[in-house]
């Protein structure tokens, strides 16, 4: 099991991918009818691509309006999807049909799924109007048997944002600092932050030798416990965020989590002023540090002395810490924390109790599990925590593996004094006693 947060189950996934799809209606103040009209028309436009899926697909405003405001009232788990107990199998369908028209998408991969429905009642095998094109496009799309599409598509709408409140849209991003020398050696500086839009405060800051997904997952965490949750967080479109772990634990924490589009700066304006700020102000003057903890301090000291009390000039002369005051974004508990950092992955315990995590044994005590797959959890927001195995609403912790220790462990088994139809019964030993001279045994 790695260290990627991925989404639980299928179900997750797509409800991610309904959240990105509505995130840039999330993001600034909440629209006027006829401005929330307009956005939802332009969404309908785009085209986006859904999970397994290898064509993108528009979707109407009535669905785009429907995911809105399921998110709004229910979070995340208002965009999962509802199964039907006979999903995947069309209920105009026979089996029979049901086989044959996989059958034939399988073998004839580009033929539309009109030609299809057409061929078959053209040849008595359908009858006329009992199956729609729609129909069988939906059965090839629940087994990804879906059409390739050679239309180039863009799946990303931009909108500006303004946000007129705190913590309606936070900014993440890293910036490549000057390079350290470490006991001779140069290592790279890179400073990852967390800008609020409106209060142009920043939430947390990092100084890092790389910029991970995972740094900045920890950032994240440290943010939300400073300051609670943001309803969006605004991300660069590089592959340091663009992973599993961010997009599930954000989704699972209803923060909606938006990327930005490829090569548009314009969208990034606010951060790169910080990022600007910074180097013009700090940056320039860190040649003397000497570890990355003597960069954190001069940073924090930096924002604390200086970026945070100076007036600034998008706030109307306000500095960054009267702009957010004591505002407090929705909480988010220790609990709530962990569960959305949680990785959970199927191991089947050994015989000998064992179980590979990571290139990592470890044991587990309880011997009605051994043989059996069983549920393995891990927490992103403690590295050092140990495994646990999840079974039957128990938590049953594991530990490492450790054979000199196990090799000194006494045995468990204790040598019983056997009586009645046990007792052992050895005439050669009788008689080699005598022999010996040895007194008869009275047991």
């Amino acid at each position: 099991m790695d260290d990627d947060l991925k989404p639980a189950d299928w179900a997750e996934e797509l409800a991610l991918f309904r959240l990105k799809v509505i995130g840039p209606l999330l993001c600034g103040d909440a629209m006027s009818h006829g401005e929330l009209a307009a956005a939802l028309r332009e969404l309908s436009e785009a085209r986006f691509r859904p999970p397994e899926a290898a064509v993108s697909r528009t979707y109407a405003v009535s669905t785009l309006e429907r995911w809105l405001y399921a998110y709004r009232s229910g979070g995340l788990g208002a965009l999962r999807p509802r199964r039907r107990s006979d999903r995947g199998h069309a209920r105009a369908l026979t089996d029979a049909q049901h086989e044959l028209l996989l059958d034939i998408r399988r073998n004839h991969p580009r033929a539309s799924a009109s030609l299809i429905v057409r061929t078959l009642v053209a040849d008595g095998r359908l009858a006329p109007k009992s199956v729609s094109a729609a129909t069988v496009r939906r059965l090839y799309r629940a087994h990804g048997l879906d059409r390739q599409s050679l239309k180039a598509t863009d799946d990303e709408v931009r909108r500006r944002w303004q946000a007129t409140r705190p913590h309606a849209l936070w900014h993440a991003d890293v910036c490549h600092g000057p390079a350290m020398k470490i006991d001779g050696k140069s290592v790279p500086l890179r400073i990852h932050a967390i800008l609020d839009d409106c209060t142009r405060h920043v939430m947390a800051i990092q100084a890092c030798a790389t910029e991970r997904e995972s740094e900045m997952l920890a950032l994240v965490v440290k943010a939300l416990r400073l300051h609670g949750a943001p309803d969006v967080l605004y991300l660069d479109n590089g592959s340091t965020y663009s992973g599993d772990s961010l997009a599930t634990a954000c989704g699972r924490l209803g923060v909606a989590l938006v990327h930005a589009k490829p090569y548009d700066p314009q969208a990034r304006g606010k951060m790169e002023r910080f990022w600007r700020t910074l180097r013009e102000q700090c940056l320039s003057y860190l040649g003397g540090s000497e570890s990355l903890h003597d960069v954190q301090v001069r940073l924090l000291a930096w924002l604390d002395r200086h970026y945070h009390r100076a007036p600034h000039g998008g706030l109307m002369g306000k500095s960054p810490a009267q702009a957010l005051g004591v505002d407090f974004g929705d909480e988010v508990s220790e609990t709530m924390l962990r569960e959305a950092l949680t990785i959970r992955g199927r191991r089947r315990v050994r015989r000998d109790g064992t179980v590979s995590l990571g290139g990592v044994d470890f044991e587990l005590d309880h011997g009605f599990l051994h043989g059996r797959v069983v549920t393995v959890a891990r927490s992103l927001i403690d590295p050092s925590e140990a495994p646990w195995v999840e079974h039957e609403d128990r938590r049953l912790p594991l530990r490492v593996v450790d054979p000199v220790a196990n090799g000194r462990r006494p045995s468990k088994r204790k040598a019983s004094k056997r009586t009645g139809l046990d007792t052992p019964f050895d005439p050669p030993g009788a008689l080699l006693a005598a022999r010996l001279g040895k007194e008869p045994n009275d047991e």
